[in-house]
């Protein structure tokens, strides 16, 4: 049975993905960001509870437990420097995920973002439902498991989602800020693995 906050996540995957880029280019093709100005949080996607799996994950190392961590104290200056997210980190609120915790960042040079989103009351396999109707690759991030998603028409921005705990996800978003031309899908994931990775990596040093 559905509880009632999981019955408000089903559907609407493509949907959430929908942004719009309120920036003006550059004549070399960058999107002109104003520094002072906080990004607007891209919106997490909805998923909903599996019913069928078609792949499973390797089991998890250890636990990285979520739960009273600030997602914009998980990476370091250095990270996102190394990163190339050069803004401040803006933490937000986000109700379509249960009201989890999550944290963008701009790379103001790049014309990239990212996003983590702590979710803590569900498990990373409801990315494997048939319902949540993605496309998933399973991958390791500093030795714990994870899954690359990316949604059917969608080519501006990869997910990755790392199995931390029980019933606990890291959910990473990077996505193009509106170069043009447009950054390519393949690069938008290797860059949500690296987010990931120096994630996992920041989290580990927590424990």
């Amino acid at each position: 049975m559905r509880t009632p906050h999981l019955a408000r996540l089903i559907a609407a995957i493509g949907i959430a993905f929908v942004i719009i880029v309120g920036v003006a280019l550059t004549s070399g093709g960058r999107p002109m960001i104003t520094a002072n100005e906080p990004p607007a949080p891209p919106p997490l996607r909805r998923v909903t509870p599996p019913t069928t799996t078609t792949q499973t994950l390797a089991p998890r190392p250890g636990s990285l437990v979520l739960d009273g961590v600030n997602p914009c104290a998980i990476l370091s200056s250095s990270q996102r420097a190394d990163l190339s997210l050069d803004s401040k980190p803006t933490p937000y609120t986000d109700p379509e995920f249960d009201k989890a915790k999550a944290c963008t960042m701009r790379g103001l040079e790049s014309g990239t973002v990212a996003r983590l989103a702590l979710v803590v009351n569900m498990g990373v396999d409801v990315w494997l439902s048939d319902e949540a109707q993605v496309q998933t690759r399973a991958v390791t991030e500093d030795g714990f498991p994870a899954l690359v998603v990316r949604t059917p028409g969608l080519t501006d921005a990869c997910d990755v989602e790392v199995d931390t705990a029980q019933d606990q996800f890291l959910d990473v978003l990077f996505r193009d800020g509106g170069n043009t031309p447009p950054i390519p899908q393949d690069t938008l994931c290797q860059g949500a693995q690296r987010v990931a990775e120096a994630a996992v990596s920041s989290l580990k040093l927590r424990r």
